[in-house]
């Protein structure tokens, strides 16, 4: 057996025990949408339920937006206007999770239900709900008119983000009945906001922040007038997938008595680009900061060999005086300064004290100074080859042996003063002095 035929492939996440005590697959005029990209991950499901004759519900799904809407009118007028929705709001919806614009793709659709009803498509007074929502990385967009909702689960915790435009939401919200009671009520179907009813209806719209991990469910009242908000929450968290999820609450509403058409988006948000957003930042700060430095390094070696070429000095070079530009010594074996000219002065016709100090380097200011400096070392050794021909010329003359030693010695003494004196000083020679090799 190969290591290939080995790999079992990984298994498909199954339910919890006690869930979709109805199965729904099969089941006649069920529509079913699911899929996934690199961020988001959905599953939907529509049922007509257990009493109704025709399903009047409509979704649509484009990721990143996802509409619910329910109609209302009866056969041949609620399934149009809810269709007429979510198609007008599919084509007005914004690129983006701006919930304005998903707010003015709403109200669009509550005039072509209008004008719908007005051209014969339809009939009279046909209306529905929308429940549209978009995201876009950890932003999510959201529309809202109705009785259909959205739902976030964050953590475990199941929280309802819109509010229910109908007389029993108001009776809740007065104290009247609790919320169980408003999902029994004998009112419960009365809206009080609906697309195709007033030309004026507004949409509510806001914006609210998911991050990885969370489920988004939206729905129409067949469900949540089938199941509380607690059974909801218990049944998406115990749902693998999305598409289990939409499945599973779609099974408790039929098994609750499937009252109503029941649609269910589930959306899995795997991705909120937060952790992306930090990396790119760190990735960008690190190339501010490396450009930074390297920024910093270009000027400090501009500036270090402006200063390397704008230094002179004098050096021995093959026993001779010679000119060099730059800082005598080396970075890395590197040489920081360059031969320029050389002359005819023999270091060893020079005083000690000189001989010193060129092998270290007598810095002067610029190439003339240089020049200059030569040509009085040039100057001292022929004064000092005459004075001393001089001096050897008159001992001779004499015949004074001890006189012209005496005299020689003399004259030696004074010609090395004469050349140290006459060595380059910082008044005299273009500020030579002695550099340090750095």
């Amino acid at each position: 057996m190969t290591e290939e035929s080995q790999v079992i492939a990984a298994p498909e996440p199954t339910n919890a025990p006690g869930r979709a005590e109805m199965p729904v697959e099969g089941r006649a005029g069920a529509d079913t949408v699911s899929g996934s990209n690199g961020f988001i991950s959905w599953g939907s499901r529509s049922d007509v339920g257990l009493v109704r004759g025709h399903n009047e519900d409509s979704f649509f799904l484009r990721a990143p937006l996802f509409v619910v809407s329910d109609g209302m009118g009866g056969h041949a007028a609620g399934e149009v206007a809810s269709s007429i929705a979510v198609d007008t709001i599919g084509e007005r919806a914004p690129a983006t999770a701006d919930d304005v614009l998903l707010g003015a793709a709403v109200e669009a659709a509550n005039q072509a239900v209008i004008k719908g009803a007005e051209d014969g498509i339809g009939k009279p007074g046909m209306g529905c709900t929308a429940t549209a929502i978009l995201i876009e990385k950890n932003k999510m967009a959201v529309a809202h008119v109705g009785d259909s909702r959205a739902y976030v689960l964050h953590h475990g915790t199941l929280v309802r983000v819109t509010h229910d435009h109908s007389y029993v939401e108001e009776l809740v919200d007065s104290g009247q009945i609790t919320a169980d009671e408003a999902r029994t009520h004998p009112s419960r179907s009365i809206i009080t906001r609906a697309l195709g009813s007033d030309p004026d209806m507004y949409a509510d719209h806001f914006s609210l922040e998911v991050n990885t991990g969370d489920r988004i469910i939206l729905c129409s009242d067949g469900l949540s007038s089938m199941i509380s908000d607690s059974e909801i929450e218990s049944v998406a968290v115990s749902s693998a997938t999305p598409q289990q999820a939409a499945d599973n609450l779609v099974s408790a509403a039929l098994t609750a008595g499937g009252a109503d058409n029941v649609t269910v988006i589930v959306v899995d948000v795997l991705n909120d680009g937060v952790a992306d957003e930090i990396r790119r930042r760190l990735v960008r700060r690190a190339a501010m900061i490396t450009s930074a430095v390297a920024g910093v390094l270009i000027a400090a070696l501009l500036v270090t060999a402006a200063f390397v070429r704008s230094e002179w000095y004098l050096a021995e070079n093959g026993g001779t005086v010679a000119i060099y530009r730059g800082i005598k010594g080396d970075i890395l074996g590197i040489p920081l300064s360059e031969l320029v000219g050389t002359s005819a002065v023999k270091v060893s016709d020079l005083p000690s004290s000189v001989q010193d100090q060129l092998e270290q380097g007598i810095r002067v200011n610029g190439e003339e100074a240089a020049l200059a400096t030569i040509d009085s070392y040039h100057r001292q050794i022929d004064e000092e080859a005459v004075r001393a021909a001089q001096v050897a010329e008159g001992a001779k003359s004499d015949g004074q042996p001890g006189a012209e030693e005496s005299g020689a010695a003399e004259d030696a003494d004074q010609s090395d003063q004469d050349a140290a004196e006459a060595s380059p000083t910082e008044g005299q020679a273009g500020d030579a002095q002695t550099n340090g090799g750095e």
